[in-house]
């Protein structure tokens, strides 16, 4: 018998795993090298995987959330629509399923055999990020039957099941990172964790951000608990320190940040008027926050413009953008984008950050406003925006005149949950854009919770005037192999992608 994994990766080379069931010759195997990939080995390359899926679908619901838009008009993403007959927004598919799929089984089976829990349970923390993270932009999956052999088409699975599912994975990773015993071992695990370390509390807490995260998303449910949501937010991160950031080296195009100006992969994208209006203060009572000059750039005049989604960068007339600069920073006159130093977490070697600590904060601070504790709410909701201020690098002065404004309500009672939603939106602005999708289909886009955002003013032709809830799976498998078990949920259907998700739904 003969077993196969692929990682495509800009971090490893094709790994090979190989049982000879012959005694004569076997071109798999190669007795002056190892013939198993330990955890240490593959862990990097599942790293890669993981900011990869989020990086790559994160440039088309950036677009649905109005994070950036398109510097042309009409563009079928800033419509809320999709590519028929294309892989663009199935990266998260593709990486849950193929790139990181049975590799982590492929770890645990190594690390249980050799006592390593510690690498166990962060595969299955993985796993059940990947399980929530996946089944959050596109709903159903392929649970019971995933990475069945001798299968050829599967059969898709309700996301209340893929949501139990996350529990039960997190529920064995805590079990498994608690444990000391066996092969156990910091200096380890470090081998191959180029997030924390080697450090089990800081994965321990990670496995309790995915834990809030399944839990809080159900806020609309009859059974939401925001005290549950509490408890795992106060075991998860517990400052900027904790952050889930995977490293670039930003050395070329081929270890740089997916947002650097060296892979120059945004370069068609512009902020848009909404997240302009947030930070110029617009929204926030005329009071400018001091992270505009950090996060966006002004053009040549010095006044800071965002794009109206399906309308595009309107004085680009000549192919030549005039009006917006890039994210980056890109000066009117430089042409050559290695040159660009970039900012905030456009540089090329530039941290990819999947979870963080204002988030936590965020969300701690949405689930005490709906329990209706304003003071525990209030704490965590100056805590989410005083931390992201040194994510991003405010000046401690100007944090706290920010503060002290009024674009920040000065009492509890005063605190109304548009300001919640808004700050967070701020700080989660591109890196944690899958999450901010969740929250706006969650409020159903309301704008009077996301104060300023309005609807494209055409949705694409295929919507029927619905805007969108859900990616549709990766086109490669699902629309070529797998059409028939789509036909049960619907995946068929031209509107498809408007179909409301169960997390969202009472």
């Amino acid at each position: 018998m003969k077993r196969k994994f692929f990682i495509p990766s800009i971090l490893a080379a094709l790994l090979l795993l190989s049982n000879s069931c012959s005694d004569y010759l076997d071109v798999n195997f190669d007795p002056s090298n190892p013939q198993v990939a330990e955890g240490f080995a593959i862990l990097p390359p599942i790293f890669s995987q993981m900011s990869r899926g989020e990086v790559f679908d994160t440039r088309y619901v950036g677009q649905y959330i109005q994070n950036w838009a398109w510097t042309a008009a009409n563009n079928v993403w800033d419509q809320h629509g999709y590519i028929p007959g294309s892989d663009s927004g199935g990266e998260k598919w593709r990486s849950h399923y193929w790139s990181i799929g049975k590799n982590i089984d492929l770890i645990i089976e190594q690390a249980e055999a050799k006592e390593q829990w510690d690498y166990v349970g962060v595969a299955k923390a993985i796993r059940a990020w990947s399980w929530q993270s996946t089944t959050d932009v596109n709903g159903e999956m392929i649970l019971t039957e995933a990475w069945e052999p001798n299968r050829y088409v599967f059969d898709y699975d309700s996301q209340e099941a893929v949501y139990a599912e996350v529990v039960r994975l997190c529920e064995d990773a805590l079990k498994d990172l608690a444990r000391t015993d066996g092969g156990v071992s910091q200096a380890g695990l470090a081998r191959g964790d180029l997030v924390y370390a080697g450090d089990r509390a800081k994965w321990t807490k990670f496995v309790y951000a995915v834990l809030a995260r399944n839990a809080h998303h159900l806020s609309n449910k009859s059974n939401y608990d925001p005290n549950k949501v509490i408890e795992y937010c106060d075991k998860s991160l517990a400052s900027n320190a904790d952050n889930f950031d995977i490293p670039n080296a930003g050395t070329s195009s081929a270890d740089g940040s997916f947002w650097g100006a060296t892979r120059n992969n945004l370069r068609s994208y512009r902020p848009t008027v909404f997240v302009t209006n947030l930070l110029n203060g617009t929204i926030f009572n005329g009071v400018t926050d001091p992270r505009l000059p950090v996060m966006l750039n002004p053009s040549p005049n010095g006044n800071y413009y965002g794009v109206t989604p399906t309308k595009g960068d309107t004085t680009n007339a000549t192919g030549k953008v005039t009006r917006i600069p890039l994210l980056w920073g890109v000066p009117p006159t430089e042409t050559n984008a290695a040159n660009i130093p970039g900012k905030y977490i456009f540089k090329n070697n530039g941290v990819n950050s999947m979870v963080t600590y204002f988030e936590i904060q965020f969300m701690k601070a949405e689930a005490a406003f709906i329990k209706g504790d304003k003071p525990t709410a209030y704490d965590a909701f100056k805590k989410g925006i005083s931390a992201h201020m040194e994510y991003a690098g405010v000046a401690a002065a100007d944090r706290d005149a920010y503060m002290a404004s009024a674009a920040v309500p000065q009492t509890a009672d005063a605190l109304k949950l548009s300001d919640i939603m808004l700050q967070k939106y701020i700080a989660l602005w591109v890196h944690g854009a899958l999450e901010t999708w969740v929250d706006m289909r969650r409020y159903h886009y309301d704008n009077q919770v996301y104060l300023g955002f309005e609807f494209p003013a055409t949705f694409y032709l295929d919507n029927g005037g619905k805007p969108v809830y859900r990616l549709r799976p990766r086109y490669n498998s699902e629309y070529v192999w797998n059409r028939e078990a789509l036909d049960q949920i619907g995946g068929n259907n031209a509107d498809y992608h408007t179909y409301e998700l169960w997390f969202s739904k009472p």
